[in-house]
């Protein structure tokens, strides 16, 4: 007799396997292929390297930008930043989920968040020693960014998953915390302005 019901003891497997944010995913990969595509192929459809070098630019960008931002946070609870204290000192954070947190990350989307993650800039190192041993070095520029974006994304997540030791929200309310409690020392401790009493007052 057939079933279509999930068996006993499978629930969690056919959970884990059915994407959380398919959006989310779709997007993750969804820049990063497409630069790579319009630069292997950018030639067919174009003959000016300035219209293909901001398109590919552009692409790296926003994949740049929607990776450290969106889908690492949603798809691995992993997130890096930086910002800058009083002092003009600058302080590079690294994240990760913690405890019940982590287990609530889907293990498919992890799985192609970090492959990914890790075969993109390997492309890209490929296709840099292309341009190289073959003396393009116009696009030698351009692949020599693609791999800083990509390999500055790699790089904080690696941080992230081997090196972190606080939880997301737990830093981020330090943060604010440590700035809102030197806001309020500094008002406290402003002097009022000094009046001069030399010049008249307004007494009529």
């Amino acid at each position: 007799m057939d079933d279509d019901t999930i068996a006993f003891g499978e629930e969690d497997e056919a959970t884990q396997n059915k994407l959380k944010h398919p959006y989310v995913t779709s997007f993750h990969l969804a820049f990063r292929v497409t630069a790579l595509v319009t630069y292997m192929f950018c030639g067919w459809f174009s003959t000016s390297f300035i219209a293909s070098f901001v398109a590919v630019t552009l692409l790296l960008s926003m994949d740049f930008w929607t990776v450290k931002n969106i889908t690492g946070r949603l798809m691995v609870g992993l997130r890096w930043w930086n910002y800058v204290d009083d002092d003009g000192k600058s302080h590079w954070v690294f994240e990760s989920r913690k405890g019940a947190q982590q287990n609530r990350i889907n293990a498919s989307e992890a799985r192609i968040f970090w492959l990914a993650l890790i075969l993109c800039p390997l492309l890209w190192a490929l296709l840099f020693f292309v341009a190289f041993f073959t003396f393009k070095f116009k696009w030698l520029l351009l692949t020599t960014i693609a791999l800083v974006l990509n390999g500055a994304n790699l790089y904080g997540y690696v941080k992230c998953k081997m090196g972190s030791d606080k939880n997301i929200s737990s830093a981020t309310s330090d943060f604010i915390r440590k700035q809102f409690i030197q806001n309020m020392a500094s008002m406290m401790t402003r002097s009022p302005p000094a009046t001069n009493s030399n010049q008249p007052g307004n007494v009529i």
